[in-house]
């Protein structure tokens, strides 16, 4: 069972505003909140070790953060935090994803304090750097490899399932987007998606997403259990869940003879993304369809398959010496040699 958390019982007045205000100011979902709430209570619980607050011998999860005020928050140095990121790493084995999210939480947090609460006169937190994160390109589905999926639905909820694979790969959502949709989003050539912030965005639907709807809405039972709104429901009439998507489109990928290890729900969006890139959409568009709040997330799009790169890549005038010429090819002499 998922727990939720009451941050209004559980946290210190100056959290606990904190929270509010991404709550009722920013729109922030409750799920979002909570990952607030729970990096922030692990944040202030080491410091209060670190503060020598509470007895190193106690057990940390047993440590309350309720008597945390502005001068404990206040106190806190850079050099606090860094140690903070090395506990996070020897003691808690976290990754540099895992601690980059982190430190945002911090960030804003300070951030808060100081520009909207006016606690603070100065951000201590400014010159916070957060771990250096790889950069890997995403991993999507070929054109081919996308139809080869597409074309092997078939058996019981095809209908259903072809439905979903083609938003998709035809419109890029999310997953927790997609588990969303109810039969009020759809608006003849238009779909409605609650993204990421409670922010709506609008979809249009090419031929092929609204004949798949029409196709799965003459076969979706006409009452649900829990929500009758909902636009993808089980064979018990409730609400498809988030997991039972990723399954499904797991056990889809292995049944078209694809590698289910390598893709999932995610990759499929990624695809969707690709796709579009490599068929003329430019960046700018790309990032109002996939809901993008800043452009550079969408631009690592940009660097996949990229035909010009592939095409100067081949215009380099040294692109014909190889290992078997190199013997009869002499650069001339510069002069210092």
């Amino acid at each position: 069972m998922i727990r939720t958390y009451d941050y209004r019982t559980e946290a210190p007045p100056i959290l606990r505003d904190f929270l509010t205000y991404h709550e009722t100011i920013q729109a922030h979902s409750q799920k979002t909140v909570d990952e607030y709430f729970l990096d922030l209570r692990t944040f202030l619980r080491f410091m209060k070790i670190e503060k020598d607050l509470v007895p190193r011998t106690t057990e940390f999860e047993d440590i309350s953060i309720l008597d945390v005020d502005l001068d404990i928050v206040r106190s806190v140095s850079l050099t606090d935090v860094y140690s903070y990121m090395n506990y996070l790493s020897r003691e808690r084995n976290l990754g540099a994803p895992s601690r980059a999210r982190k430190i945002a939480s911090i960030r804003s947090f300070y951030k808060y304090l100081t520009n909207k609460a006016k606690l603070l006169q100065e951000n201590p937190m400014q010159d916070l750097d957060s771990p250096k994160l790889k950069k890997s390109l995403p991993h999507y589905l070929t054109l081919e490899q996308s139809i080869q999926l597409l074309e092997s639905v078939d058996g019981d909820n095809q209908e259903r399932d072809f439905c979903i694979l083609s938003l998709f790969l035809n419109c890029g959502m999310r997953i927790s987007e997609l588990v969303g949709l109810n039969l009020t989003d759809i608006q003849g050539d238009q779909l409605r998606i609650l993204g990421k912030g409670n922010k709506e965005r609008i979809v249009f639907l090419n031929d092929a997403c609204q004949q798949a709807i029409a196709d799965w809405l003459t076969v979706r039972p006409a009452t649900a259990n829990t929500d009758r709104n909902a636009l993808f429901v089980t064979r018990t009439h409730s609400r498809m869940t988030v997991s039972a998507v990723h399954y499904m489109v797991k056990q889809r990928l292995k049944k078209a003879g694809l590698d289910a290890s390598q893709y999932s729900s995610h990759k499929l969006r990624h695809t969707a993304a690709t796709l579009m890139l490599q068929n003329g959409v430019d960046v700018r568009t790309l990032q109002e369809l996939l809901g993008h709040e800043n452009l550079n997330t969408t631009q690592i799009y940009t660097h996949v398959d990229n035909e010009n790169l592939r095409t100067a890549a081949k215009a380099n005038p040294l692109g014909h010496i190889n290992a078997s010429r190199k013997k009869t090819f002499k650069a001339p002499l510069n002069e210092e040699d």
